[in-house]
């Protein structure tokens, strides 16, 4: 099998992070649904982890964990986002009983 096929570079890391990424985007600017968006923003976490990583692997050929260690930090605030995020959407969904984000205007003036 050629090389070209097997192996796998930067640049097919950045262009699967730059697609998660702009899915994301989509999720976020598009859709109504609270739960969808923050779907959407965990998309884009994961992208920038992606990224991370792969050019840590490429800058960093040796024992550099750099990249790794900051995934870790973006995954733990990811999930910390998520656990808030969902707290707040259920405690909205039981004052609204929707989960449309039309509908949420509990903090405008």
């Amino acid at each position: 099998m050629p090389d070209f096929i097997t192996h796998v570079g930067l640049t097919h890391y950045v262009v699967l992070a730059a697609i998660l990424f702009v899915i994301g985007l989509t999720g976020v600017l598009t859709s109504r649904n609270v739960v969808r968006v923050l779907l959407a923003v965990e998309l884009m976490l994961s992208a920038v982890t992606i990224n991370l990583v792969a050019f840590n692997n490429y800058l960093h050929t040796g024992n550099g964990l750099l990249g790794q260690i900051f995934a870790i930090f973006v995954l733990t605030v990811s999930a910390a986002e998520a656990s808030v995020g969902l707290a707040i959407v259920i405690a909205l969904y039981r004052a609204r009983a929707t989960a449309d984000m039309e509908d949420y205007t509990l903090l405008k003036w």
